[in-house]
C-alpha cells in the first residue's frame, strides 16, 4: 500500500493528506438546515449533514491530493449513524482514487488488537465468507501497550497489503508528559543503537525508543523502497522530527499539526528524505473549514468547498517552497 501512496504523491506533486474531521460547527448552516428538514434534529440529521459536507469537499479536492484522513471520533460522536457516514466516506474516497488513512489510534492487548486490525484493515470470517469491515488502506496505531499490541496490525498488513502509522511524537502540547520522558541507559530497546535487541547507549527520550521500534517492525513489512509501517510525528516538533527521520530512514512519516496547530512549510523540510519522499503532511480544519478564515472569507459559506480547494493549493505551494530551500 505504501507504493500506491507514493505513486499518488508523485502524480499530484502534493505530499498532503486532508483530515476529514467534521464538527457541526464547521458545517455551513445551509447544509445543516437541509439535513434537519429531512431527518429532524437527530443523530441521523447530523450525520447526513456531515456526509453532504464531506462529499462536497472531496469532490473539490480529490484531483489535487493523494490521500485523506478521516478521524473516527468525529463520526462516533453521532453514534451508529455517524459510523455509517464514516464507512460511506471511506468508500467514496476510494472510488475517487484516494488513499484512506483511518485515524483510529487503536492499540490494545493482543486479541483485541487482532479484532481492531481485522475490522479496519482486514477481513472477518463470517460463515464460509470473508467480509471487510471499514476497509481503510492505513490506520493509526498507538504503540504504548508494547509489541503484542502492534504486531497483530502488522500481520494483517502483510496479509492484505495494507499499512499503519504508529504514534511516535504527537503534535498535541502535552505529548511530552510521557513521550519526552528520558529513558535510562541500560534499558533494552527493540532496536538499540548497538543493533536490534541491543542496549541503549545513552539516556534519551522515550519517543526515540519508539522510533527505533518502528524501524524494526517496518523491516518485516517493506514495500519497494519504504515500509508499510510508518510513524506519526507532529509538525509542531521539527527538531524531534529531524532526529526521528534519521532513526527511521525507511518509514514514511505522517505529519499532523500543520496550519491550525501552528505548523508551517518551513518546519517540514527535515521530515523528508533526500529523494523528496518519506513524509505526508496533514491539515484538517485548516482545509475543511477554510471558508471561516479571513484569507478565504470571500468564498462565503455557500462556496465552502471552493475555499477548501484554494487552501489545498496554498498548502501545496508552501510545502514545495520549503522543500526547494533545503
Amino acid at each position: 500500500m505504501i507504493d500506491k501512496l507514493i505513486r499518488n504523491i508523485e502524480r499530484t506533486g502534493a505530499p498532503i493528506v486532508v483530515g476529514l474531521d467534521p464538527m457541526l460547527k464547521y458545517i455551513p448552516e445551509h447544509l445543516q438546515k437541509r439535513a434537519f428538514e429531512e431527518h429532524g434534529e437527530t443523530l441521523k440529521g447530523a450525520a447526513e449533514a456531515v456526509w453532504a459536507f464531506n462529499k462536497e469537499i472531496i469532490d473539490h479536492v480529490y484531483d489535487l491530493i493523494p490521500a485523506v484522513k478521516p478521524q473516527i471520533a468525529m463520526y462516533e460522536q453521532f453514534g451508529i449513524e455517524g459510523l455509517l457516514v464514516f464507512q460511506r466516506t471511506v468508500e467514496y474516497c476510494k472510488e475517487k482514487g484516494l488513499i484512506v488513512i483511518g485515524d483510529v489510534k487503536r492499540g490494545d492487548i493482543g486479541s483485541t488488537s487482532e479484532a481492531y486490525a481485522v475490522g479496519h484493515l482486514g477481513r472477518v470470517q463470517v460463515g464460509s465468507k470473508l467480509c471487510s469491515g471499514f476497509d481503510e488502506d492505513f490506520i493509526t496505531v498507538n504503540p504504548y501497550l508494547g509489541s503484542d499490541g502492534v504486531k497483530p496490525f502488522i500481520k494483517v498488513c502483510q496479509e492484505e497489503k495494507k499499512g499503519i502509522f504508529v504514534l511516535v511524537k504527537t503534535s498535541n502540547p502535552s505529548s511530552g508528559e510521557f513521550q519526552d520522558r528520558i529513558v535510562r541507559a541500560g534499558i533494552t530497546a527493540g532496536a538499540g543503537r548497538e543493533g536490534a535487541g541491543g542496549i541503549t547507549t545513552a539516556d534519551r527520550p522515550l519517543y526515540e525508543i519508539v522510533g527505533e521500534m518502528v524501524a524494526e517492525w517496518g523491516a518485516d513489512c517493506m514495500g519497494s523502497s519504504y515500509s508499510n509501517v510508518g510513524a506519526v510525528v507532529g509538525a509542531t516538533y521539527p527538531e524531534q522530527g529531524k532526529t526521528l527521520r534519521k532513526l527511521m530512514p525507511k518509514a514514511f512519516i505522517l505529519v499532523p499539526g500543520y496550519g491550525a496547530q501552528g505548523g508551517k512549510g518551513a518546519d517540514l523540510a527535515h521530515f523528508f528524505n533526500e529523494d523528496g519522499l518519506g513524509a505526508i503532511v496533514n491539515s484538517s480544519r485548516g482545509i475543511i473549514a477554510a471558508y471561516k478564515q479571513e484569507e478565504y472569507a470571500k468564498y462565503g459559506a455557500e462556496h465552502f468547498a471552493e475555499a477548501s480547494r484554494a487552501a489545498v493549493l496554498a498548502m501545496k505551494e508552501d510545502i514545495a517552497g520549503a522543500l526547494a530551500k533545503r
